[in-house]
Formats: structure tokens, sequence, C-alpha cells
């Protein structure tokens, strides 16, 4: 059965410009990707769990920071393995590189017999929309595209 993530698209307005904070993976495998590589922090939804709350629990654990505000639904897409991702969005700010990421262990190098601690967000930033489509798991684009519709009319009813 393909595994479904939950996850949320933090945005804030400079000037007349809207940007999102994503964030790139930890561990050896996405040490030198970049492009295609960020992603908005996610994760599993359990059986049985609220995919919001999902979101919520993982922004947490991705970022350290507690997510507030009003959620916009941003609809869901499926990656390129099969997984699929519902996503919302809401307003914050933060710095992102103040932000700290819980970690998981992993045997590394491989067949080594070495266990290694890595950090599951290795960094964070925000990015303006068009930066962010580059930058973004394309198969996430599409939520991106999603905010700037939601936000975006939101925005121009008032400013």
């Amino acid at each position: 059965m393909p595994k479904i993530s939950a996850g949320l698209l933090m945005y804030r307005v400079r000037g007349a410009c809207l940007e999102v904070l994503l964030v790139h993976p930890g561990g050896p495998f996405w040490k030198k990707k970049d492009v295609g590589a960020w992603t908005l922090p996610k994760g599993e939804v359990e059986p049985a769990e609220d995919a919001l709350e999902t979101a919520r629990r993982e922004f947490i654990e991705e970022t350290g920071l507690e997510p507030q505000g009003e959620f916009l639904p941003l609809g869901e897409v499926v990656q390129k393995g099969g997984k699929t991702v519902r996503a919302w969005a809401f307003e914050g700010d933060c710095d992102p590189a103040a932000l700290r990421s819980n970690t998981f262990t992993l045997e590394w190098p491989p067949r080594s017999g070495k266990k290694q601690e890595f950090p599951e967000i290795d960094r964070a930033a925000f990015f303006t929309l068009d930066e962010a489509r580059k930058k973004i798991n394309p198969a996430q684009v599409a939520l991106v595209d999603a905010l700037e519709g939601i936000a975006g009319s939101k925005l121009k009813r008032t400013h």
C-alpha cells in the first residue's frame, strides 16, 4: 500500500513577495543534492492518525517550531516513488539558521558496522516562489502553485 505523508508549508510576505520555508534532507544520500531535493517539512501518517496533526507534529520535529495560525489546505500530490503528500500552508516567520531537527541513526558507510547519527533536516531556507519551484521535489511544485493561488488572492484583497 502506498505511503501517505502530511506536511506544512510555512510562508511569509516580504514587501510584495511571497516566500516559503523549505527544508533539505539530512544524511549522506542527500549531502550533494540541491535542485529538486528540498521539501516541505513532512512525515508519514500513522494508521488512524489525523493528517493535519501528523503535519503539525512533523513540522515541530523537523524544525523545532510550533506551527500556529490558520492552516490552508493545499491538496495532495503523488511523488515519483508513489508516496502521497497531503499539505497545508500557514503564515509564519523564523530564522532558518536557528531551526533544530530531530536525528536518525544509519549504518554509514554501508556494511561498515559503524552507526552514525544524522539530522533529519540539515538546513532550511526561505525561497521566493520561483526559487522554490526549482529547489523543491518536482512533484511538490503543485503545492507551491496551490499556495500562490490561495495566498496570492488573499494578499490582493488585503494589500
